[in-house]
C-alpha cells in the first residue's frame, strides 16, 4: 500500500488540532471511494471560529478559508494556503494577502474575497476567543482580492496561535449577515476541500469533497471522525480495523513497543503538554513559601517518571516544551528530603495534613501516590483525591463557587498552541481565580509577558520566556512532571509528520 504524501494530506483538510489522519487499509488502495476513519477524543458544541466550544479546528479547517497552513518539514514554520497567491508579513505589524480568484462559496453565496477577510478578523474582536486577535486593529482592503492585515503593536505568535488555527478560519460575510450573524452546529457557508456533510452528535462527524472546490484535490472522497473518548476503546478500535490512527495513554506504550498489531507501528514525538504538581498560595496551610519549597524538595520526579509514566515521558523544567523558544533544560528544583525536614522546621510546622487532588486517571493516579509517599517521608500527611474531569476542572474556578478556598495540592496537565505566549497565558495576574490556580501575582511576570507577545527577535523572546518560568519556580508553587510525549499507534505503511512541540497542530504523512 502506497504511502500518502504529507502534502496532499494535507490539501485534504486534515490539518486538525490534536487529530493525525490516515487511510484505512482495505479502501485506501482501493480505485474506488476512498475513505478514511479518524478518532477524535471529544465533540464539540459550536463551530464558529469566535466561540469554539470543543473538538472543531478540523471541521473548521477542513471546509473554510484560510491565509496561512504549516510548513512541512522538522522546524516551526508557516506556508501560504491555496487560498492565497501571495501572503507576506511586510513590516511587524502589516501582513498582506491577495487571494485566488473564483474560489466559491456553497449555498450560492458568491466568491471568497477580502471583504469575507476584513469580516471574519474584525468579528472575532468582539467574540469569546477574542485574545488570539487582541493586537489586530483592522484589515484594510484595496480591491476585491487584496487587502492588509494592520496590528496595533507587533504580535510575534500571530502565525502559529491565530492564522493556521480555528481562529483563523475565513467566513462569509453574506451568508452570516442574512442569517442573524451566528454559527452553530452547522457552516452556512463553505468553500474548502471538504463539506461538512453529517453529524452524529457525540458519534462521528462525516466529511466528503466539496465538488466546487478547483484547488489541489484531496487524497480522500471521505473523511469519518469517530468520537472515541476512552484512550483503551481506541486501541481496541485500532486493532480491529474501525480507525487507522490513535494517540495512546502512556502506560500502553510498553506493552505495544513488545507487541504490535500486525501491519501497525509506533509514531512518538513531544508532546505540547505540560503536568505539574500546583499549590494554592492563598491557602492558610500554604501561604509560608517555606512550605511550599519543602514541598518542592520532598518530590521524587525521578521516582514518578519511573513508576508512573514507564519511563516514556520525559522530565519537565517548566511550562514550554521541547523544540519550542524558552525551552529550559535545566531546573533549580532539587530531590532533597533533608531540605525539606529544615524547611519545615523553620517554618514550624509539623503534622501537616493536606489533599492532593487530580484527575480519575491512571497514570496521573499513580503519580499521587508516588507524591503521597514522598511527602510521608518528611511528615506531610497527603490525601489522594481522584476525581471525575467536569468535578476537577472546577476546582480553581471562582465563577464555579468557593471550593477554590479548599484546595491545596494538586496535579494537573495543561495544552496548548505551539508558541511559548500561549502556556504563559494562564499564569498572568488576570488568571488568577480563573486558570491560575496557584493564586500568585507578579508584576515583572506581567510585564514580561506583554514584552513577549510584542517581541519578534527569537534570542530576546527565548530570554523572556526563560525567565518568566524562573519566576514561576520562585514563587515554590510548582514542581515540573512531564511533557508527556505524543505516541501514536499507525499503520505501518504511513509515516506520521507532527510540528515540534505540539500535538496540536498540523499533523500529516510523508513518503519514505
Amino acid at each position: 500500500m502506497k504511502e500518502i504524501n504529507r502534502r496532499r494530506f494535507l490539501q485534504g483538510g486534515a490539518t486538525a488540532a490534536g487529530v493525525a489522519a490516515v487511510g484505512t487499509p482495505i479502501t485506501l488502495s482501493a480505485e474506488e471511494h476512498k475513505v478514511t476513519r479518524l478518532r477524535v477524543e471529544s465533540d464539540f458544541n459550536s463551530l464558529d471560529p469566535g466561540r469554539m466550544v470543543g473538538y472543531c479546528i478540523p471541521l473548521q479547517l477542513s471546509t473554510l478559508g484560510l491565509l496561512a497552513n504549516a510548513g512541512d518539514g522538522d522546524s516551526l514554520s508557516w506556508v501560504p494556503s491555496d487560498f492565497v497567491d501571495e501572503l507576506e508579513q511586510v513590516d511587524s505589524t502589516h501582513i498582506r494577502f491577495k487571494l485566488k480568484p473564483g474560489i466559491v462559496w456553497s449555498n450560492g453565496y458568491g466568491t471568497l474575497s477580502a471583504e469575507d477577510v476584513k469580516f471574519s478578523f474584525e468579528r472575532m474582536l468582539g467574540m469569546d476567543w477574542a485574545g488570539k486577535w487582541a493586537s489586530l486593529d483592522h484589515v484594510e482592503v484595496a480591491s476585491e482580492l487584496e487587502g492588509t492585515i494592520v496590528l496595533k503593536v507587533p504580535f510575534a505568535p500571530i502565525w502559529y496561535t491565530t492564522l493556521i488555527s480555528g481562529t483563523g478560519s475565513i467566513l462569509c460575510k453574506k451568508a452570516l449577515e442574512e442569517n442573524g450573524g451566528e454559527i452553530t452546529t452547522a457552516f452556512l457557508a463553505e468553500c474548502g476541500p471538504y463539506r461538512f456533510s453529517d453529524w452524529e452528535p457525540k458519534v462521528r462527524w462525516t466529511l466528503t469533497r466539496n465538488p466546487d472546490w478547483d484547488g489541489p484535490q484531496p487524497h480522500f472522497d471521505e473523511i469519518e471522525y469517530l468520537v472515541i473518548e476512552d484512550y483503551k476503546t481506541a486501541e481496541i478500535a485500532f486493532e480491529i480495523g474501525e480507525i487507522d490512527m490513535t494517540r495512546l495513554a502512556t502506560d500502553s506504550v510498553p506493552r505495544l513497543r513488545d507487541n504490535l498489531p500486525e501491519g501497525a507501528k509506533l509514531f512518538e514525538r513531544p508532546g505540547n503538554q505540560w503536568t505539574w504538581v500546583g499549590m494554592n498560595t492563598q491557602h492558610p496551610l500554604l501561604s509560608d513559601i517555606r512550605v511550599r519549597q519543602a514541598i518542592q524538595s520532598a518530590i521524587d520526579v525521578d521516582a514518578i517518571l519511573e513508576g508512573a509514566y514507564d519511563n516514556v515521558a520525559p522530565r519537565a523544567n517548566g511550562v514550554i516544551t521541547p523544540g519550542l523558544i524558552g525551552h529550559r533544560e535545566e531546573t533549580g528544583i532539587r530531590y532533597d528530603p533533608e531540605r525539606a525536614r529544615a524547611l519545615l522546621e523553620e517554618a514550624g510546622v509539623s503534622g501537616l495534613k493536606l489533599t492532593l487532588a487530580t484527575e480519575n486517571l491512571a497514570d496521573r493516579v499513580a503519580a499521587c501516590t508516588i507524591i503521597q509517599a514522598n511527602l510521608a517521608e518528611v511528615g506531610i500527611e497527603v490525601e489522594v483525591m481522584p476525581l471525575d474531569p467536569g468535578v476537577f476542572w472546577a476546582l480553581g474556578l471562582e465563577s464555579e463557587g468557593d471550593d477554590w478556598k479548599d484546595l491545596q495540592l494538586y496535579l494537573l496537565r495543561y495544552g496548548d498552541a505551539p508558541d511559548p505566549s500561549q502556556p504563559m497565558q494562564w499564569y498572568v495576574s488576570s488568571q488568577v481565580g480563573v486558570w491560575n490556580w496557584e493564586r500568585w501575582s507578579d508584576p515583572e511576570f506581567d510585564r514580561l509577558y506583554d514584552e513577549g507577545i510584542a517581541e519578534t527577535d527569537p534570542d530576546k523572546r527565548d530570554g523572556i520566556y526563560i525567565r518568566m518560568q524562573e519566576i514561576m519556580e520562585e514563587t515554590g508553587s510548582y514542581v515540573w512532571i512531564t511533557f508527556e510525549p505524543a505516541i501514536y499507534l499507525v499503520r505501518d505503511s504511513l509515516l506520521p509528520d507532527l510540528w515540534p512541540g505540539s500535538v496540536d497542530y498540523p499533523p500529516g504523512f510523508s513518503e519514505t
